[in-house]
Protein backbone atom coordinates (compact mmCIF):
# COMPACT_ATOMS: atom_id res chain seq x y z
CA UNK A 1 0.00 0.00 0.00
CA UNK A 2 1.48 3.48 -0.09
CA UNK A 3 2.49 6.08 1.88
CA UNK A 4 0.62 8.58 3.61
CA UNK A 5 2.15 12.25 3.47
CA UNK A 6 3.11 14.69 6.79
CA UNK A 7 0.19 17.23 8.00
CA UNK A 8 1.21 20.50 8.34
CA UNK A 9 0.16 19.88 12.09
CA UNK A 10 2.69 19.07 12.92
CA UNK A 11 4.66 22.37 12.56
CA UNK A 12 2.41 24.46 14.72
CA UNK A 13 4.80 22.70 17.39
CA UNK A 14 7.92 23.14 16.15
CA UNK A 15 10.11 26.71 16.47
CA UNK A 16 8.34 27.18 20.08
CA UNK A 17 8.30 25.56 23.34
CA UNK A 18 5.00 23.31 23.42
CA UNK A 19 4.33 24.53 27.11
CA UNK A 20 3.13 27.85 25.23
CA UNK A 21 0.86 26.66 22.79
CA UNK A 22 -2.80 27.18 23.13
CA UNK A 23 -3.83 23.68 23.02
CA UNK A 24 -7.34 24.82 22.45
CA UNK A 25 -6.23 25.71 18.63
CA UNK A 26 -6.16 21.81 18.27
CA UNK A 27 -9.43 21.05 20.09
CA UNK A 28 -12.62 20.43 17.70
CA UNK A 29 -15.70 21.02 19.44
CA UNK A 30 -19.00 19.35 19.06
CA UNK A 31 -21.94 18.19 20.81
CA UNK A 32 -22.16 16.12 23.59
CA UNK A 33 -23.44 12.14 23.37
CA UNK A 34 -26.08 10.91 24.94
CA UNK A 35 -25.53 8.18 27.44
CA UNK A 36 -26.72 4.57 27.27
CA UNK A 37 -26.03 3.77 30.81
CA UNK A 38 -25.79 7.48 33.35
CA UNK A 39 -25.25 5.38 36.94
CA UNK A 40 -22.03 7.02 37.09
CA UNK A 41 -21.71 9.00 34.04
CA UNK A 42 -20.11 6.43 32.08
CA UNK A 43 -21.03 3.92 30.23
CA UNK A 44 -20.07 -0.08 31.28
CA UNK A 45 -21.77 -2.84 30.13
CA UNK A 46 -20.28 -6.18 32.53
CA UNK A 47 -20.69 -9.37 30.32
CA UNK A 48 -22.08 -11.29 33.17
CA UNK A 49 -25.27 -8.84 33.07
CA UNK A 50 -27.81 -9.19 30.42
CA UNK A 51 -27.55 -6.02 28.23
CA UNK A 52 -30.38 -4.21 27.37
CA UNK A 53 -32.20 -5.43 24.36
CA UNK A 54 -31.90 -1.91 22.70
CA UNK A 55 -28.26 -2.85 22.25
CA UNK A 56 -28.31 -6.39 22.24
CA UNK A 57 -30.48 -6.56 19.31
CA UNK A 58 -29.51 -2.83 17.90
CA UNK A 59 -28.85 -4.15 13.80
CA UNK A 60 -29.44 -6.92 11.62
CA UNK A 61 -26.88 -6.34 9.34
CA UNK A 62 -22.81 -6.88 10.12
CA UNK A 63 -21.04 -3.86 10.53
CA UNK A 64 -17.44 -3.94 9.56
CA UNK A 65 -14.41 -2.15 11.33
CA UNK A 66 -11.07 -1.34 9.87
CA UNK A 67 -8.27 -3.27 12.16
CA UNK A 68 -5.48 -0.70 12.63
CA UNK A 69 -2.30 -1.09 14.31
CA UNK A 70 0.20 1.22 14.98
CA UNK A 71 4.27 -0.18 14.60
CA UNK A 72 8.22 0.30 14.16
CA UNK A 73 10.48 -1.43 11.57
CA UNK A 74 12.05 -2.93 14.84
CA UNK A 75 12.45 -7.01 14.91
CA UNK A 76 10.75 -6.91 18.22
CA UNK A 77 7.39 -5.08 16.49
CA UNK A 78 7.73 -7.34 13.45
CA UNK A 79 6.82 -10.38 15.32
CA UNK A 80 4.48 -9.13 16.84
CA UNK A 81 2.84 -8.04 13.72
CA UNK A 82 2.89 -10.98 11.93
CA UNK A 83 1.67 -13.16 14.77
CA UNK A 84 -1.26 -11.02 15.04
CA UNK A 85 -2.06 -10.65 10.97
CA UNK A 86 -1.93 -14.04 11.07
CA UNK A 87 -4.81 -15.09 13.50
CA UNK A 88 -6.88 -11.64 12.08
CA UNK A 89 -6.21 -13.76 9.08
CA UNK A 90 -8.08 -16.75 10.07
CA UNK A 91 -11.00 -15.20 12.54
CA UNK A 92 -12.18 -12.95 10.06
CA UNK A 93 -14.06 -15.12 7.83
CA UNK A 94 -15.44 -17.11 10.96
CA UNK A 95 -19.24 -16.62 11.95
CA UNK A 96 -19.38 -13.71 14.64
CA UNK A 97 -16.82 -11.75 13.59
CA UNK A 98 -17.15 -7.95 11.53
CA UNK A 99 -13.58 -7.87 11.18
CA UNK A 100 -12.79 -6.01 7.85
CA UNK A 101 -9.69 -4.66 6.36
CA UNK A 102 -6.45 -4.27 7.67
CA UNK A 103 -3.76 -1.97 7.65
CA UNK A 104 -0.30 -1.63 10.06
CA UNK A 105 0.81 1.76 10.15
CA UNK A 106 3.93 1.84 10.06
CA UNK A 107 6.00 5.24 11.77
CA UNK A 108 9.81 4.63 10.87
CA UNK A 109 9.36 6.70 7.81
CA UNK A 110 10.33 4.38 5.35
CA UNK A 111 9.38 0.89 4.15
CA UNK A 112 10.20 -2.29 5.30
CA UNK A 113 10.76 -6.04 4.65
CA UNK A 114 6.82 -6.90 5.99
CA UNK A 115 5.01 -4.43 2.94
CA UNK A 116 4.43 -7.64 0.68
CA UNK A 117 3.66 -9.65 3.72
CA UNK A 118 1.36 -7.47 5.80
CA UNK A 119 -1.01 -4.26 4.25
CA UNK A 120 1.18 -1.32 5.45
CA UNK A 121 0.80 2.63 4.92
CA UNK A 122 4.53 3.94 5.90
CA UNK A 123 3.78 7.22 8.09
CA UNK A 124 6.68 10.21 9.47
CA UNK A 125 7.74 9.64 13.41
CA UNK A 126 7.95 12.78 15.28
CA UNK A 127 10.32 15.30 14.53
CA UNK A 128 13.70 14.22 16.35
CA UNK A 129 13.61 14.56 19.91
CA UNK A 130 10.45 15.39 20.26
CA UNK A 131 9.32 12.15 21.49
CA UNK A 132 11.77 12.40 24.71
CA UNK A 133 12.79 8.67 24.00
CA UNK A 134 9.25 7.75 24.76
CA UNK A 135 8.32 6.36 21.25
CA UNK A 136 4.59 5.26 22.21
CA UNK A 137 4.23 9.16 21.56
CA UNK A 138 4.14 8.45 17.70
CA UNK A 139 1.29 6.46 17.99
CA UNK A 140 -1.25 9.52 18.27
CA UNK A 141 0.68 11.43 15.20
CA UNK A 142 0.90 8.33 13.60
CA UNK A 143 -2.99 7.59 13.76
CA UNK A 144 -3.49 11.70 12.82
CA UNK A 145 -1.40 11.33 9.12
CA UNK A 146 -3.30 7.93 8.21
CA UNK A 147 -6.83 9.14 8.96
CA UNK A 148 -5.91 12.59 7.00
CA UNK A 149 -4.33 10.82 4.42
CA UNK A 150 -5.79 7.30 3.43
CA UNK A 151 -9.34 6.04 2.24
CA UNK A 152 -10.77 3.65 4.75
CA UNK A 153 -13.86 1.79 3.45
CA UNK A 154 -15.17 1.05 6.84
CA UNK A 155 -17.16 3.31 9.24
CA UNK A 156 -15.67 2.07 12.03
CA UNK A 157 -12.22 1.16 13.50
CA UNK A 158 -10.36 -0.89 15.66
CA UNK A 159 -7.18 0.67 17.21
CA UNK A 160 -4.90 -2.10 17.95
CA UNK A 161 -1.27 -3.28 19.21
CA UNK A 162 1.31 -5.69 17.84
CA UNK A 163 0.65 -7.80 20.97
CA UNK A 164 -2.46 -8.73 20.32
CA UNK A 165 -3.83 -11.77 19.20
CA UNK A 166 -7.30 -12.26 18.53
CA UNK A 167 -8.55 -15.66 20.45
CA UNK A 168 -12.41 -15.79 18.28
CA UNK A 169 -13.91 -13.73 16.25
CA UNK A 170 -14.43 -10.16 17.15
CA UNK A 171 -17.76 -8.23 16.37
CA UNK A 172 -18.52 -4.73 16.20
CA UNK A 173 -18.87 -4.21 20.33
CA UNK A 174 -19.78 0.11 19.48
CA UNK A 175 -22.71 1.26 19.69
CA UNK A 176 -23.56 4.83 17.32
CA UNK A 177 -21.63 7.50 18.51
CA UNK A 178 -20.27 5.16 21.77
CA UNK A 179 -17.00 3.51 21.23
CA UNK A 180 -16.44 -0.08 22.38
CA UNK A 181 -12.89 0.10 25.11
CA UNK A 182 -11.36 -1.96 27.29
CA UNK A 183 -11.18 -0.61 30.74
CA UNK A 184 -7.69 -0.62 32.76
CA UNK A 185 -7.22 -0.70 36.53
CA UNK A 186 -4.15 0.90 36.78
CA UNK A 187 -6.02 4.47 34.49
CA UNK A 188 -7.56 6.12 37.53
CA UNK A 189 -8.42 10.23 36.43
CA UNK A 190 -10.69 10.22 39.71
CA UNK A 191 -6.84 9.43 42.03
CA UNK A 192 -4.89 12.08 39.83
CA UNK A 193 -7.35 14.46 38.93
CA UNK A 194 -4.58 17.26 40.40
CA UNK A 195 -2.47 16.55 37.13
CA UNK A 196 -5.57 15.71 35.36
CA UNK A 197 -7.29 19.08 35.44
CA UNK A 198 -3.71 20.66 33.83
CA UNK A 199 -5.42 19.29 30.74
CA UNK A 200 -9.19 18.79 31.32
CA UNK A 201 -10.27 22.22 32.80
CA UNK A 202 -13.00 22.47 35.04
CA UNK A 203 -15.63 24.50 32.84
CA UNK A 204 -15.52 20.57 30.70
CA UNK A 205 -17.04 19.11 33.50
CA UNK A 206 -16.22 16.56 36.41
CA UNK A 207 -13.47 14.49 36.00
CA UNK A 208 -15.96 11.25 36.09
CA UNK A 209 -15.49 12.49 32.97
CA UNK A 210 -12.97 10.64 31.46
CA UNK A 211 -12.85 6.89 31.21
CA UNK A 212 -10.53 4.87 32.44
CA UNK A 213 -9.22 3.83 28.83
CA UNK A 214 -6.39 3.60 26.99
CA UNK A 215 -6.62 3.56 22.55
CA UNK A 216 -6.30 0.55 22.21
CA UNK A 217 -8.55 -1.69 22.31
CA UNK A 218 -11.42 0.53 21.34
CA UNK A 219 -13.81 0.55 18.39
CA UNK A 220 -14.50 3.66 17.13
CA UNK A 221 -16.71 5.09 14.59
CA UNK A 222 -14.27 7.19 12.25
CA UNK A 223 -15.13 10.55 12.23
CA UNK A 224 -15.17 10.34 15.99
CA UNK A 225 -11.64 9.69 15.94
CA UNK A 226 -10.73 11.89 13.25
CA UNK A 227 -12.01 14.34 15.69
CA UNK A 228 -10.15 12.93 18.76
CA UNK A 229 -6.98 12.32 17.19
CA UNK A 230 -5.17 15.59 16.59
CA UNK A 231 -6.15 16.42 20.39
CA UNK A 232 -4.83 13.26 21.30
CA UNK A 233 -1.86 14.15 20.16
CA UNK A 234 -0.85 17.56 21.39
CA UNK A 235 -2.34 16.15 25.12
CA UNK A 236 0.51 13.69 24.67
CA UNK A 237 3.23 15.75 23.80
CA UNK A 238 1.78 18.85 26.47
CA UNK A 239 2.08 15.57 29.11
CA UNK A 240 5.35 14.55 28.00
CA UNK A 241 6.63 17.76 28.58
CA UNK A 242 5.44 18.61 32.11
CA UNK A 243 7.76 16.99 34.38
CA UNK A 244 4.89 16.34 37.15
CA UNK A 245 2.60 14.77 34.58
CA UNK A 246 5.24 12.82 33.04
CA UNK A 247 7.18 11.64 36.45
CA UNK A 248 3.45 10.23 37.42
CA UNK A 249 1.63 8.50 34.41
CA UNK A 250 5.23 7.07 33.09
CA UNK A 251 4.58 4.59 30.24
CA UNK A 252 0.76 5.31 30.29
CA UNK A 253 0.87 8.88 29.66
CA UNK A 254 -0.04 8.71 26.24
CA UNK A 255 -3.01 6.25 27.37
CA UNK A 256 -4.48 8.99 29.63
CA UNK A 257 -3.98 11.68 26.90
CA UNK A 258 -6.00 9.43 24.62
CA UNK A 259 -8.83 9.46 27.29
CA UNK A 260 -8.29 12.39 28.47
CA UNK A 261 -8.73 13.42 24.39
CA UNK A 262 -12.04 12.02 24.27
CA UNK A 263 -13.41 13.68 27.25
CA UNK A 264 -12.82 16.65 25.58
CA UNK A 265 -14.91 16.15 22.69
CA UNK A 266 -17.88 14.83 24.82
CA UNK A 267 -17.35 11.09 23.54
CA UNK A 268 -18.27 8.33 26.51
CA UNK A 269 -17.03 4.52 26.03
CA UNK A 270 -18.96 1.59 26.63
CA UNK A 271 -16.71 -0.81 28.94
CA UNK A 272 -16.36 -3.61 27.75
CA UNK A 273 -14.55 -5.93 30.38
CA UNK A 274 -14.90 -9.25 27.74
CA UNK A 275 -13.16 -7.11 24.77
CA UNK A 276 -9.37 -8.21 26.08
CA UNK A 277 -8.01 -10.65 28.02
CA UNK A 278 -4.02 -10.49 30.24
CA UNK A 279 -2.47 -13.34 31.25
CA UNK A 280 -0.76 -14.61 33.49
CA UNK A 281 -3.67 -12.20 35.68
CA UNK A 282 -6.53 -13.12 33.69
CA UNK A 283 -6.70 -17.00 33.72
CA UNK A 284 -9.45 -18.27 31.06
CA UNK A 285 -9.77 -17.10 27.16
CA UNK A 286 -13.72 -17.87 27.57
CA UNK A 287 -15.65 -15.47 26.14
CA UNK A 288 -12.86 -12.94 25.68
CA UNK A 289 -11.91 -11.65 21.84
CA UNK A 290 -8.27 -10.10 22.46
CA UNK A 291 -5.16 -11.80 24.15
CA UNK A 292 -2.90 -9.15 25.43
CA UNK A 293 0.48 -10.48 26.18
CA UNK A 294 2.28 -7.42 27.99
CA UNK A 295 3.30 -9.39 30.87
CA UNK A 296 5.94 -11.59 31.69
CA UNK A 297 4.52 -15.14 32.27
CA UNK A 298 7.09 -17.11 35.03
CA UNK A 299 5.85 -20.42 36.29
CA UNK A 300 7.79 -23.08 38.72
CA UNK A 301 7.47 -26.27 37.44
CA UNK A 302 4.75 -27.02 39.50
CA UNK A 303 2.79 -24.74 38.00
CA UNK A 304 2.70 -21.71 40.77
CA UNK A 305 3.20 -18.17 39.16
CA UNK A 306 6.30 -16.79 40.26
CA UNK A 307 5.75 -12.86 39.02
CA UNK A 308 8.38 -10.83 39.84
CA UNK A 309 11.34 -13.81 40.08
CA UNK A 310 12.11 -15.21 36.52
CA UNK A 311 10.85 -18.58 36.40
CA UNK A 312 11.59 -22.09 35.42
CA UNK A 313 8.79 -21.86 32.48
CA UNK A 314 8.57 -18.32 31.16
CA UNK A 315 6.95 -16.58 28.13
CA UNK A 316 8.26 -13.00 27.95
CA UNK A 317 7.90 -10.82 24.99
CA UNK A 318 10.72 -9.01 26.53
CA UNK A 319 13.04 -11.70 26.20
CA UNK A 320 12.65 -11.61 22.15
CA UNK A 321 14.04 -8.34 21.53
CA UNK A 322 16.41 -8.90 18.75
CA UNK A 323 15.05 -11.87 17.64
CA UNK A 324 11.72 -13.89 17.23
CA UNK A 325 10.66 -16.28 19.44
CA UNK A 326 11.51 -19.70 18.40
CA UNK A 327 9.33 -22.15 16.82
CA UNK A 328 7.32 -24.88 18.85
CA UNK A 329 8.41 -23.07 22.24
CA UNK A 330 7.78 -25.86 25.20
CA UNK A 331 4.51 -25.58 26.95
CA UNK A 332 3.83 -24.27 30.28
CA UNK A 333 4.25 -27.35 33.20
CA UNK A 334 0.56 -28.56 34.60
CA UNK A 335 -1.20 -26.56 36.73
CA UNK A 336 -0.36 -22.87 34.76
CA UNK A 337 -3.78 -21.59 33.62
CA UNK A 338 -5.79 -22.53 30.20
CA UNK A 339 -4.95 -18.22 28.82
CA UNK A 340 -1.44 -18.88 29.45
CA UNK A 341 -1.62 -22.12 28.01
CA UNK A 342 -3.92 -20.81 24.96
CA UNK A 343 -1.20 -17.86 24.39
CA UNK A 344 1.52 -20.21 23.87
CA UNK A 345 0.09 -22.73 21.28
CA UNK A 346 -1.31 -19.50 19.36
CA UNK A 347 1.97 -17.98 18.88
CA UNK A 348 3.33 -21.77 17.89
CA UNK A 349 0.67 -21.90 15.07
CA UNK A 350 1.57 -18.70 13.74
CA UNK A 351 5.16 -19.48 13.81
CA UNK A 352 5.24 -23.04 12.15
CA UNK A 353 2.91 -21.47 9.38
CA UNK A 354 4.49 -17.76 8.68
CA UNK A 355 7.00 -18.06 6.15
CA UNK A 356 10.56 -17.16 6.79
CA UNK A 357 9.77 -17.15 10.33
CA UNK A 358 13.38 -17.26 11.67
CA UNK A 359 14.84 -15.39 9.20
CA UNK A 360 12.69 -12.32 7.54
Amino acid sequence: MGRASPLLVICLVLGSSFATYNLVTMIIHYGSLESVSTEDGGLFFDPIIEMPEHVKNRKTTKVPFHIALTATDAVYSKWQCRIMYYWYKKQRSLPGSEMGGFTRILHSGKPDNLMDEIPTVVVDPLPKGLDRGYIVLNRPWAFVQWLQNTKIEEEYILMAEPDHIFVRPLPNLAYGEHPAAFPFFYIKPQQNEKIVRKYYPVEKGPVTNIDPIGNSPVIIRKDLISKIAPTWMNVSLKMKEDPETDKEFGWVLEMYAYAIASALHGVKHILRKDFMLQPPWDLETYNRFIIHYTYGCDYNLKGELTYGKIGEWRFDKRSHLERPPPRDLPLPPPGVPESVVTLVKMVNEASANIPNWDTL
